[in-house]
């Protein structure tokens, strides 16, 4: 590819990946691959820096303030990020250049730890302001209230000094992470993907009671600003914190020369995996106050400091058993259980092998040594089998013919890789069945987790989805063997299915698991025949006169309803009062037939709220860009949607000119 047309490329992807790490906390990329696209487009700009504008994504701080949840607070001192660095060659130059700037310069080497940046403001003493990065430059959000409630921060200074500001980092320890996504699966809510996702969701609640029950830390590893003292270095500085009970980052090194500093990066490298909570690489930062002074910093980054960020972390296990589950539909996935290991700071044992091609591919068997790793840092993985270490006698795995939970014959999909169940009565697919149907993709029944449903299947309370709304019948039995608990958990679960019965039709539809109809063709679906009744007598081809319906999604409704068992369940339902009508929503007709993609960060309207306002009004929401939209209502960080629509020459709309719409 053009050397001009890839930079244009790595930027909009970046600005894309910038926007969902920062702003949606939701990455879709590891951190790895993040830097090496950076890296990339670095070593293009080295090579043209005619090419070299203000917007490029190496050229600002990542991340901008969201105006929808904080109040914005201007940065007394810039937050930058820092350079990065990923060989022992670039920390040796970096070190080389330091000398050549400075006499005889020390250097601190520390943890980097993965959360997010938040700037404290004591005045007196007293803990006066707090305020997250935002975009590092011009500001941050307030976020003092929920400062307040995290269990390492200080309100009080012991020696106060007129005013100082420090910059930390919060994050989540391990155990607190877990603790927490164990409460959402129990609230049958949806699971943060890792610790540092679930830091920047918490620290900018609305609640300071939901950021206290959360239990965030923090780390403080810098001194911004003083006023009435003095500190001539980075480690003085932290006498003073340490003497005020302020957690700083521990087990620091303070280096001369290049060797010490490569080989307190590595004692940080291998002792990660022993932590209590997630670093991404090793900070190396000047240690003398008036030698950072000197040294300055551009734009994005200071120069008396670089980041070096670790290779993706792999280690060795053996397998000691596969695993088969069956889910909802009936297929069938291998997990390969593991003993137990460390990768980003969490132990993990299990990592799916997919399907029976994957197993192939990869060659393993039960007693195989494999090389795991986290894809994202957040799922594991296996990459490979390590053959010179292969028991002798092992074979590779085989799914079995005969279903794992029911013993009904399997068969695999033509041309799919998917092996499944043929049982329409097997109780694994029951239960996963049910943990859909109630969970927050579709009906969205508040507090109803999988464990609960499991334990409803096996113990007969539950056949099919219409049993869940006679569960009240036998509230007595429920509440004597405990099952959700006592007379109040099981009360509040009973009256969570009553509320449900009210729900959208879509949403119901949604739970129902046919293939290929998820939210959006559920949707779809009812805005066109009105109820579920009038789907369900619908033929292939009536269902095809559908936007977004076609032949193969027809015919999987169409066999779905067909069905006698799911006629009587129907039935059932509709006797127990569920809704399986579409409600008109008010609103009105202004944005007819429009396709509309919402990306970014907007003034006052959440995505939802956007999303449900152009349905209301006639229109569609989509959630991609194409040469079928129509308008793209656009935020802050809007993103690679906004380039793209640029690209194809669609409207782009503000938050004010789509209400403006709309009130027309």
């Amino acid at each position: 590819m053009d050397a001009k047309l890839r930079l244009e490329e790595l930027k909009k992807l970046l600005e894309y990946h910038i926007d969902r790490y920062y702003n949606q906390d939701s990455p879709e990329i590891t951190d790895y691959e993040y830097d090496m696209m950076m890296q990339e487009l670095k070593a293009i700009e080295k090579e043209h820096p005619e090419w070299i504008t203000p917007d490029s994504p190496t050229q600002k701080v990542g991340g901008t303030a969201k105006r929808t949840v904080g109040v914005l607070v201007p940065h007394n001192v810039p937050m930058l990020s820092l350079q990065d660095v990923f060989s022992k060659e670039e920390v040796y130059d970096f070190v080389e250049e330091m000398k050549q700037k400075l006499h005889n310069p020390e250097f601190v080497v520390e943890y980097k730890i993965d959360g997010l940046s938040m700037g404290l403001r004591y005045e007196d003493g007293n803990l006066m302001l707090a305020v997250t990065r935002g975009d590092g430059v011009t500001a941050g959000e307030d976020v003092t209230q929920n400062a307040k409630v995290i269990k390492d921060g200080k309100q009080k200074l012991k020696t106060p000094v007129p005013y100082i500001e420090v910059r930390g980092e919060v994050y989540m320890k391990t155990e607190d992470f877990d603790r927490v996504n164990q409460q959402q699966e129990l609230l049958g809510k949806k699971k943060f993907a890792n610790p540092r996702n679930c830091a920047a969701g918490t620290l900018r609640q609305l609640d300071p009671k939901v950021t206290k029950e959360r239990g965030l830390s923090m780390f403080v590893f810098n001194i911004q600003e003083v006023r009435g003292a003095q500190f001539n270095s980075h480690t003085e500085g932290y006498a003073f914190l340490r003497e005020n009970k302020i957690p700083i980052i521990e087990d620091y090194a303070v280096c001369t020369t290049a060797d010490e500093v490569w080989e307190a990066i590595c004692r940080i490298g291998d002792n990660r995996g022993n932590l209590g909570y997630d670093i991404d690489g090793a900070v190396v930062k000047i240690n003398d106050f008036a030698q950072r002074e000197q040294l300055g910093a551009t734009s994005k980054v200071p120069r008396w400091a670089i980041a070096y960020k670790y290779p993706p972390e792999e280690k060795e296990s053996r397998i000691i058993d596969i695993e088969l589950s069956v889910g909802r539909t009936g297929r069938i996935t291998p997990t390969a259980v593991f003993e137990p290991i460390r990768l980003c700071g969490t132990s993990v044992s299990r990592a799916t092998l997919h399907n029976q091609d994957f197993i192939d591919d990869l060659d393993v068997g039960i007693g195989d040594t494999v090389v795991v790793y986290k894809s994202g840092e957040i799922i594991p993985k296996v990459k490979a089998v390590v053959k010179e270490k292969r028991p002798e006698g092992t074979l590779r795995f085989h799914i079995p013919e005969y279903c794992p939970v029911c013993g009904a014959k399997t068969v695999r999909e033509k041309d799919t890789a998917d092996i499944r169940c043929t049982s329409l009565d097997c109780p694994a697919q029951k239960e996963r069945h049910i943990i859909n149907f109630v969970g927050r993709d579709a009906m969205d029944i508040k507090g109803f987790g999988s464990v609960y449903v499991v334990d409803l299947v096996r113990l007969g309370y539950i056949r099919d989805i219409a049993d869940i709304f006679v569960l009240k019948e036998h509230r007595e039995e429920l509440i004597a063997q405990g099952i959700i608990g006592k007379e109040k958990n099981t009360d509040k679960l009973l009256e969570m299915i009553e509320n449900a019965k009210g729900n959208e039709a879509y949403q119901l539809l949604t739970g129902f698991g046919i293939p290929n109809i998820g939210k959006a063709a559920a949707k779809s679906l009812l805005k066109h025949f009105k109820s579920i009744r009038a789907i369900a007598e619908a033929s292939v081809e009536e269902l095809q006169e559908v936007t977004d319906i076609g032949g193969v999604s027809a015919a999987y409704i169409h066999a779905f309803f067909a069905s006698a068992s799911n006629q009587e369940m129907l039935a059932r339902l509709e006797a127990y009062g569920v809704n399986m009508e579409l409600k008109e929503a008010e609103g009105g007709t202004s944005l007819a037939g429009k396709i509309i993609v919402v990306t970014g960060t907007l003034p006052t309207l959440g995505r939802k709220e956007a999303t449900e306002l152009i349905e209301k009004n006639g229109g569609k929401a989509s959630g991609s860009v194409s040469k079928k939209t129509d308008y793209v209502l656009a935020g802050e960080s809007a993103g690679s949607k906004l380039t793209k629509a640029q690209e194809l020459g669609i409207p782009v709309i503000t938050e004010e000119e789509f209400l403006t719409m709309i009130s027309n």
